[in-house]
């Protein structure tokens, strides 16, 4: 985004940070600070509550560490962190836009199905894009429709309203157009729905990508030197699809895409990994298959980990 007005990159700590960053203050340049943690440096508060004054002069500065440098209105400043979690205080949240591009099982899910729709079954994918494209340009229209009705009704100087020429012309073509627009948008909501039943058809492929590949997330918590982008994942997933074997029969054709995903996916992770840790790796990704099928219930998940804990063998017996 800021690309083409030279973003300056910078972390926390380095040698003279206030004075790169004065640097951006002052000549409009874009400021991204990277792999922030959890504690923020108060020396730049004054950027974070946006603290310009103008001068007697009507020359705009801000204050930073020892001296007033010059502001320039083009200036934009951002901060991202790899915290997958991360608890910033309530003054730091207040001070800032946080904005969340972690990626949620669902949301993965739903883009793996796509990606495995578009591949085999494209025409479809082609369709429902169409769709959703249509529908949405109907509904703008029909907001537009409302919104240039209320705005007549609102300049009328007519006493009768219902007398003004130009609003009645609007409302009988608006009548007509939006006929037409619901009988649309009701007919592509049954497409869509039809579209929707066949591709929930391959979810359960997509579903196992998503195990697959939070799995593999979660293996920065044993080292953090296993760090594997979701484009990589994304990549092995569309080629073991590609490679897989062909079949008329949809059962089958699941199985064999979903056993080549599992399989190509775990082979070049562990090609990665410690020896002492492909074990783990292999027993995450059963657990996860079978704690999403409900083979493996959370309460033996958790007891697993934790431990029964403080119960008697009388309370455990009582438990489902």
């Amino acid at each position: 985004m800021e690309k083409s007005n030279n973003l300056l990159l910078m972390k926390f700590g380095i040698n003279n940070f206030l004075r790169e960053i004065s640097g951006g203050v002052r000549n409009g340049r874009p400021v991204l600070i990277e792999d922030i943690e959890e504690y923020i440096d108060p020396a730049i508060d004054p950027i974070l509550l946006k603290q310009a004054f103008k001068t007697e002069g009507g020359l705009k500065q801000m204050r930073l560490g020892d001296s007033n440098v010059d502001y320039d209105d083009n200036f934009r400043f951002f901060m991202t962190t790899k915290m997958p979690n991360p608890h910033y205080l309530p003054e730091v949240c207040i001070k800032v836009t946080l904005i969340n591009f972690t990626v949620t099982f669902q949301g993965l899910e739903e883009q793996l199905l796509g990606d495995v729709v578009i591949q085999e079954k494209p025409e479809i994918e082609k369709k429902r894009d169409e769709i959703v494209v249509s529908m949405d340009q109907d509904q703008r229209t029909l907001k537009n429709i409302e919104n240039t009705i209320l705005k007549l009704l609102s300049e009328s100087t007519e006493e009768q309203i219902l007398d003004e020429d130009t609003l009645i012309i609007v409302l009988e073509n608006s009548k007509k157009t939006s006929k037409e627009i619901n009988e649309r948008i009701a007919a592509a909501l049954i497409v869509e729905e039809e579209i929707n039943n066949t591709r929930n058809q391959y979810r359960s492929v997509a579903i196992r990508g998503s195990i697959l590949y939070f799995v593999i997330a979660d293996l920065a918590g044993i080292d953090p030197m296993y760090q594997y982008s979701l484009g990589y994942i994304k990549r092995l997933f569309n080629k073991a699809i590609e490679i897989s074997k062909k079949s008329n029969v949809l059962e089958e054709r699941l199985d064999i895409l979903i056993d080549n995903i599992t399989r190509m996916i775990f082979t070049n992770v562990s090609r990665g990994l410690f020896e002492a840790h492909k074990i783990i790796f292999s027993f995450l990704i059963i657990t996860s298959i079978n704690r999403n099928s409900r083979k493996v219930k959370e309460m033996h998940w958790n007891l697993l980990l934790r431990g029964a804990g403080p119960i008697t063998p009388e309370e455990l017996k009582a438990r489902p």
